[in-house]
């Protein structure tokens, strides 16, 4: 089987293809990244996808970055977003590419829906305001991905992870997500000797983060029998944590004596996001790695690379 993977040197691409080398060594993988494709160019991308003839992608890329810049470039969010999707999965459907798992986001879902939210809750309602136009963006690809499956009997199908964190993913201030956020300032906060991080918010607000290589096994295995998958499918957790419990793993997996500083007059997102993954459950879901130790991975990772 050969198999396209877009955003290889992300954290979830990285992870799925360390995964697919311990788990299909026979099989081949290739990777594609920003310094070796723009995504955003239909034209390139079409001719690539016909020269690899792939048996199915696995679609990572995208254009992501904290809450602070998503809010700052909302339309290089929606419109890099589309472009890259657009180019890939039409190559992919031209090139009669038979599987594609196109990796969504949690952000589809209506802001007020209904917890723990199933994947009959999108378009039901209105968008978190911050993330509405990367959320239009990867709606956008989910749908087409259940559009062009029941028009052409390909098997295209969308995947909604729950935030993820670990290994690979990207620390700076611009761009580092919640869990990534919460080691970078706590651990900048320990060794710079402040004794104070900030966090946005009051604290209380609640998030479902999920460990990136549990999500990148699950992926690996269900390669090449996407078939038995819904149209869309959540793969979270399972149980959220306030954001004030992620900072104080944080600190403790730091092993840092700092207090915690809480600012009510930044941007927090909704109160709640917490996804119903019973279908991935009934497909084999288990994930294996808790907060603690998730983190201490993760943070392992992010110290290593502050060496090199």
């Amino acid at each position: 089987m050969r198999v396209l993977l877009t955003g290889s040197a992300g954290m979830l691409g990285s992870s799925v293809a360390e995964t697919w080398g311990r788990l299909r060594p026979s099989e081949e993988l290739i990777g594609v990244d920003l310094a070796d494709l723009d995504l955003r160019d239909r034209p390139r991308v079409a001719s690539f996808m016909r020269d690899i003839r792939p048996d199915a992608v696995v679609h990572v890329a995208a254009r992501v970055g904290g809450i602070s810049d998503r809010i700052a470039h909302p339309g290089g969010y929606l419109m890099d977003n589309l472009l890259i999707d657009t180019s890939i999965l039409n190559a992919a459907l031209d090139s009669e590419v038979p599987e594609f798992l196109y990796v969504s986001s949690a952000a589809i879902y209506p802001a007020e829906a209904p917890q723990p939210i199933t994947e009959d809750a999108l378009l039901t309602g209105p968008l978190e305001g911050p993330l509405e136009s990367y959320a239009l963006a990867k709606i956008a690809g989910a749908r087409f991905c259940a559009y062009v499956s029941q028009e052409f009997g390909v098997r295209y199908r969308a995947m909604v992870p729950a935030n993820m964190y670990g290994p690979g993913e990207d620390y700076s201030p611009e761009r580092s997500h919640l869990v990534a956020s919460a080691l970078r300032k706590t651990h900048e906060a320990a060794t710079s000797g402040s004794g104070e991080v900030q966090v946005w918010g009051d604290g209380t607000a609640r998030r479902e983060v999920t460990y990136v290589g549990d999500v990148a096994g699950f992926m690996v295995s269900h390669i090449g029998n996407l078939g038995a998958w819904p149209a869309l499918l959540n793969v979270g957790y399972g149980s959220d944590v306030t954001v004030r419990e992620v900072y104080e793993t944080a600190r403790e997996t730091v092993d840092a004596k700092v207090d915690l500083i809480f600012d009510r007059s930044r941007p927090v997102g909704v109160e709640r996001r917490l996804l119903d993954s019973t279908r991935a459950i009934a497909l084999g879901w288990k994930p294996a790695t808790d907060l603690r130790a998730g983190m201490s991975l993760a943070y392992a990772a992010y110290t290593r690379g502050l060496k090199t």
